[in-house]
């Protein structure tokens, strides 16, 4: 039970004054510019956005400024201003097949149509603090790329090569998926179908979901995958206005994809063949969407009739608790004032305790005359 708190509307003020004051910092430091933020931060920009269910990078580095850093903070804030933005209807499923490619990889196969892409990436550094970063801007020169600017090359999902043997389940085709529920306006219920469980994931906490993919890899789960293909890219979007009748280009938006490739041992219908988790977040964003294809293929347990019992392979489990918002609001209510409900508890405490001591007493007494008793009789 909570209980209004009177009397607090100058604290409360006050405390919106220094929240002000402590975001500023040091005046004598120039502020961040939101152009900054957004250009230089872009890994903060990517998670706010994919977990925040809004791609606008601008905004998305007003809210991680107005945060403080707190990305949780941050996505709380993207996601109340997307509740107040109309909706005209949704957009033609993505084909990730024509990506503008900035990074792709395979832990499955060497030589591929297209090639390696290594892009930008903190896989080679040596995770050494670089002082030159502390150097300002202007007494350091820009970094030049080489080859940057070249022709794109044409680069087919890697799966594709399996697919044509009939190595892999074939792809989740969202065009034919026919699913109209949208999570971000129906409450999520169980059973859910895959596609749902896709969009309650890539909405989900990435820390959340890096855990219970590492769990599936040291054994909490049956599941033994490889990176089958990562790729980063700009993704062109369309919407097919129904009075118009064809698709409207609408713009671009940066993804990373994901597709995990597992082992699937085959029934008495199906032939033995590799299985797939997919992951698909907003901006460049590796972790989460590795994360989120190996939860996605340890949640399919059931579908594929495989033991399950893990807490990677709950669906109710995962699916409840991945939300990083209201995962905080429910743990950051704790702050509200619980003044009545702790008095109640507390009472209840120093009753209990009273009847312990009373039955203690009475049990010692008890142990007492008995043992009196006995001496009597030894006697």
């Amino acid at each position: 039970m909570y209980v209004a708190v009177k009397g607090g509307e100058q604290a409360i003020d006050n405390a919106h004054l220094l929240l002000a004051r402590d975001r500023r910092g040091n005046p004598a430091i120039p502020e961040l510019s939101i152009d900054q933020i957004r250009e230089q931060m872009t890994l903060a920009i990517a998670r706010v956005m994919a977990e925040g269910s809004l791609y606008e990078p601008d905004l998305a580095a007003l809210a991680v400024k107005q945060a403080r850093g707190d990305l949780i903070e941050a996505i709380f804030l993207l996601r109340a201003f997307r509740t107040t933005l109309p909706r005209f209807g949704d957009c033609v499923p993505m084909e990730t097949d024509g990506m503008s490619i900035r990074r792709r990889i395979s832990a499955v196969f060497k030589d591929l149509p297209g090639g390696q892409i290594l892009g930008p990436t903190f896989d080679y550094t040596h995770r050494l603090l670089d002082p030159e970063l502390a150097i300002a801007d202007d007494a350091r020169p820009c970094p030049v790329v080489l080859n940057e600017g070249a022709e794109p090359v044409a680069a087919p999902h890697i799966l594709q090569i399996l697919d044509r043997e009939g190595l892999v389940e074939a792809p989740l085709n969202g065009a034919d998926a026919g699913v109209e529920e949208d999570l971000t306006r129906t409450p999520l219920d169980f059973p859910a179908c895959r596609e749902l469980r896709l969009q309650a994931l890539a909405r989900g906490d990435e820390g959340f979901l890096l855990a219970l993919g590492y769990s599936t890899q040291r054994g909490y789960g049956r599941t033994h995958p490889f990176a089958g293909e990562i790729r980063i890219g700009e993704v062109e979007l369309s919407f097919a206005p129904p009075e118009l009748g064809f698709d409207v280009p609408l713009g671009a938006v940066t993804i990373t994809e994901c597709e995990m490739v597992n082992q699937f041992r085959g029934s008495e219908t199906q032939a033995p063949k590799f299985t797939r988790g997919y992951g698909c977040v907003f901006g460049q964003s590796e972790r989460k969407a590795m994360s989120m294809a190996l939860v996605d293929r340890a949640l399919r347990a059931n579908e594929l009739g495989e033991s399950s019992g893990v807490p990677a392979q709950d669906e109710e489990f995962v699916l409840s608790h991945c939300d990083n918002v209201q995962a905080t609001g429910f743990v950051e209510h704790l702050k509200l004032p619980h003044y009545v409900d702790f008095q109640a508890e507390l009472a209840l405490l120093r009753q209990l305790r009273e009847d312990w001591s009373a039955r203690r007493a009475n049990k010692q007494s008890a142990d007492n005359g008995a043992a009196e008793k006995q001496e009597e009789a030894a006697k």
